[in-house]
């Protein structure tokens, strides 16, 4: 395994770029995320820095005058680390390196490390191990700046050439041994599925940190590990969950991301055999967030990727008892209603009245609508069940809240 840095509390700053691809609103909207993703690795955001650029400078990501700014707000505070908001190439960052003289991570490394501290089990770990050695492969020549002196030049071609040589092969080594470990830890996988039986398979997808696992145990009675943090949970975890007189297989799955990783993505597709084997999604949103709806087109595109868009899917809007509209003065004319002013009924009328009886509010945490969530997904599982059993049509009755 890579070997992690420990930042915690370690003083930061985030760096952002406001193109025409981005504006500057959805540019801060990254930056809340990503001061999130600092915060949950440890690390303690000082300041943040936008620039508006057509596209990134393709030597220092932001042009030097910005640059500039940033160097002296790092040596000023004693800044340890300068985070950027998008995947930078081996030579930004090795450029970067030697005009800030602080350690350089960009929104890829940072998950990849909050990945590797949340990893438990041997198979999350083989996969964020991957991931990592995919990302360091490229950056290697970047980390001999031992030897910089010695570049160029009648008798420097050789060792300094061949100990990164050397290194790149160790690690695409590694990157095949660790494929190989993934895929004999997915056959064993595939064998347990198999092994479950015939009993229904129900999947809860979303957005990091939109109340997963608190739902997860709320309705399986487990102790999956929750908290207000990204990706708090890696490791699938499947639990037999019985509703009135039903029984069906729930699992919990690892959160989405926007910019997700390619590493990642990669690494992680076989975790999500429990996503595309499911069927039925409890598609959770954190109907609290203000980007909420970009959550969901985040988490249907990867969906779309794996083949699982057109499963049958219940939306379940969590978190609505922390979910606070803006409000518009009485004698407010300037003030234009927007989204951000819409009421959960107004939302309901919205593009959410389409969904019909497969859509529901609730708060896992407060327990608000548990009920009606209960019943709306025995009456979904039943429905697949006897399709699938008409015989066992008999067996499940009108729901009925249990004691």
């Amino acid at each position: 395994m890579i070997e992690q840095t420990d930042i915690s509390y370690e003083k930061s700053v985030l760096i952002g770029l406001i193109t025409k691809f981005q504006d500057e609103e959805k540019a801060e909207e990254y930056l809340d995320e990503l001061q999130f993703l600092a915060y949950t690795a440890g690390g303690e955001v000082l300041k943040r820095f936008t620039q508006k650029m057509e596209v990134p400078n393709p030597k220092t990501f932001i042009g030097s005058g910005k640059l500039d700014e940033v160097k002296n707000f790092i040596e000023e505070n004693d800044v340890g680390v300068a985070i950027f908001d998008d995947e930078l190439t081996p030579a930004q960052q090795k450029n970067i390196e030697k005009i800030l003289h602080c350690k350089i991570i960009d929104r890829t490394n940072l998950i990849l490390d909050i990945f590797a501290q949340r990893a438990q089990t041997s198979y999350a770990r083989t996969q964020v191990e991957l991931a990592q050695y995919q990302y360091l492969l490229p950056r290697l020549a970047g980390m001999w700046t031992h030897l910089e002196r010695q570049r160029g030049g009648i008798g420097m071609r050789g060792p300094g050439e061949t100990e990164i040589e050397t290194d790149r092969r160790i690690v695409r080594d590694r990157i095949a041994l660790l494929k190989e470990k993934l895929k004999k830890i997915d056959r064993q996988m595939d064998v347990q599925r198999g092994n479950r039986g015939s009993l229904i398979r129900v999947a809860l997808v979303g957005y990091t940190n939109v109340g997963k696992s608190t739902l997860m145990n709320l309705i399986s009675k487990s102790d999956v590990f929750a908290e207000n943090k990204l990706f708090a949970t890696l490791d699938t975890t499947v639990r037999k969950v019985v509703i009135g007189n039903l029984p069906f297989l729930l699992t919990d799955t690892v959160g989405f991301i926007r910019k997700l990783p390619t590493q990642l993505v990669e690494s992680f597709k076989s975790t999500l055999d429990e996503v595309r084997e499911a069927d039925l999604l409890l598609h959770v949103v954190d109907i609290s967030h203000p980007s909420f709806e970009h959550h969901i087109d985040s988490v249907d595109k990867i969906l779309e990727e794996i083949g699982s868009a057109d499963k049958p899917t219940v939306m379940v809007f969590n978190k609505i008892d922390i979910y606070n509209p803006e409000e518009i003065e009485e004698d407010d004319l300037m003030t234009e209603k927007t989204k951000a002013h819409y009421t959960l009924e107004e939302w309901k009328h919205t593009w959410m009245a389409k969904l019909n009886g497969d859509a529901i509010f609730i708060s896992a945490l407060n327990k608000e609508n548990i009920s009606e969530f209960r019943k709306l997904v025995y009456e979904k599982v039943k429905e697949i069940h006897t399709t699938r059993f008409p015989y066992n049509n008999f067996l499940y009755p009108e729901y009925s809240e249990e004691e």
